[in-house]
Order: structure tokens, then sequence, then C-alpha cells
């Protein structure tokens, strides 16, 4: 047996470490963090987003953009100290993975934006919550799993 197959049969199954996930206690709690640092980055956001966007008049895109910017600041600080507890890691290094994650993850929800401002004439602030909510899965598997996970 050469070495990509040992590596092969001693790695478990996608499937496996789904399952086995979803059993830790310690997994459920840190979303639960993760969750109420969302919160507090998810008011932060909509709160810039309503006053560019609706105050001001600012395009939905660019306000969804500098909102995005606001609330990512907060969230990295509180996620790398409380939800992951990454204090130990290197937070340069920490920084720019939480904040490629969180540009995929903007860029999935700004798509989102798009389609139910200019599709389906969702109002812009409904629509931004909305967009929101549906990348909080995607950015909570990321920086778990890279962006703060073990040996990082």
């Amino acid at each position: 047996m050469n070495a990509s197959e040992e590596t092969f049969v001693t790695q478990p199954r996608v499937h496996t470490r789904v399952r086995h996930g979803l059993r830790s206690t310690e997994n459920w709690i840190q979303l639960f963090k993760f969750l109420c640092v969302g919160g507090s980055g998810y008011a932060i956001n909509l709160a810039v987003f309503a006053l560019l966007a609706v105050s001001l008049g600012v395009h939905h895109l660019v306000a969804a953009t500098l909102a995005f910017i606001v609330a990512v600041s907060n969230n990295f600080w509180l996620n790398r100290h409380w939800t992951f507890g990454a204090r130990d890691g290197h937070a340069g290094f920490q920084a720019a993975r939480f904040f490629t994650v969180s540009v995929v993850a903007f860029l999935f929800s700004l798509a989102v934006l798009e389609l139910l401002v200019s599709s389906l004439g969702a109002p812009k602030v409904l629509a931004q919550a909305i967009s929101l909510i549906l990348a909080t899965p995607l950015n909570f598997v990321g920086n778990k799993m890279w962006s703060f996970g073990q040996g990082r």
C-alpha cells in the first residue's frame, strides 16, 4: 500500500465526520455562540444598511458592501476570542482566513440580495435580512473548519 492509499484508508468519510460533529455538545455550544455574535453583527449590518440604503439613498449593493465591512470587524474579534477561543493562533493569519470566508459568504448573500430586490421586488431591508440569514451556515462551517479550526 502506498502513502496515498494509507491516507485514504485512515481518513473518515465525510458522512462519518458530519455525524460525529452533530453529536458533539461542544459544536452546538460553538454554534450558539456563533449565532449570538452573528446576531450582533446582523443588527450592526442591518442598521448600517438601512441608514445608507433607505435614509441616504445609496444603491443597495454599495450599502450592503459598506455594512459588511463594518460588521465583519466586530464579528472577527468576538468569534476569535469568545466563540472559538482561538487566542493562541496567529491573529493575522486567522483574520485573513476569517475575512476570506466572510467574503465568500458575503458574495453569496449579495447574490441573494440582488435576486430578491431586482428580480422579486422585495423591500431592500427585508431582502438584506433574508440574505444574511441564508449565508450564516456557510459562514459558520467555513470559520469553524478553516479560520479557527484546531491546529490553526
